[in-house]
């Protein structure tokens, strides 16, 4: 479904993304997890073609879409969720849902109701005058009424309370397994994407230094081998080599 290889990306001619390399399945969730500043969000904007200094290959179905337009990259499927829940806060609900359809068309999919009925019951509510876990919410199913084949979740926990936090790591794989949504997870959540990935890179001073499947944490989650590179004072010299994790 998606491609990366050898991506690297700029702000101002300073390196911020060295030579990424990624893969995701259809109905696939992969976890990118790194501290801040180690390039998670960097690499979403690459994505969506939101940097004006990117090299590498980028392919969505094979088709390439470095260089395109962060609208044309859209309409071939691909969704994204910034950090910092960008919805409208003087639209209501439903206004905020609809605006998320106008690049698939038609009404407002019913799932998005199965999965989040906190917000069937919130329709007329402007979007501001929600809490910060429900405007969360509100813009991963707006991201969903586009009804795109790849989701790029860009630290949906970020300020979350546990029990939306609890509700986005079951409906996320739930989506992906009923249809051929596949999932980017980026986060510092390391218990998230422990419940949530099927694999993972993490990035480190915008390098890949581990990637390889999740191993789920047997006790502590501080002792889980990813937690080091969550905290800027990781034991680990920067742009170590890539490693599996098996």
């Amino acid at each position: 479904m998606l491609h990366i290889e050898d991506l690297s990306a700029a702000y101002g001619g300073a390196p911020v993304l060295h030579q990424i390399a990624l893969d995701i399945a259809p109905n696939e969730i992969v976890g990118v997890l790194g501290c801040n500043g180690a390039g998670k969000s960097t690499l979403v904007k690459a994505i969506m073609g939101l940097l004006p200094q990117v090299t590498g290959d980028i392919r969505f179905y094979d088709e390439p879409i470095t260089g395109l337009r962060t609208h044309e990259i859209a309409r071939r499927g691909i969704g994204l969720v910034p950090q910092g829940r960008w919805i409208f806060p003087k639209l209501t609900v439903r206004e905020n849902l609809m605006m998320g359809t106008r690049a698939a068309g038609g009404d407002i999919p019913e799932m998005v109701f199965d999965y989040f009925p906190v917000l069937k019951a919130r329709l007329r509510q402007e979007g501001g005058t929600l809490s910060g876990g429900e405007q969360q919410v509100l813009a991963i199913a707006r991201a969903l009424c586009g009804r795109p084949k790849l989701l790029l979740l860009d630290e949906p926990s970020d300020g979350v309370q546990p029990n939306l936090v609890d509700l986005i790591s079951e409906v996320i794989p739930a989506l992906c397994r009923a249809s051929q949504l596949a999932v980017l997870l980026v986060e510092q959540n390391l218990d998230l994407v422990l419940r949530s990935a099927r694999r993972c890179v993490v990035l480190e001073n915008g390098r890949v230094v581990h990637a390889g499947p999740v191993d789920p944490a047997n006790g502590a989650l501080d002792a889980h081998p990813f937690a080091r590179y969550l905290s800027p004072t990781g034991s680990r010299e920067p742009h170590s080599p890539v490693e599996n994790i098996l």
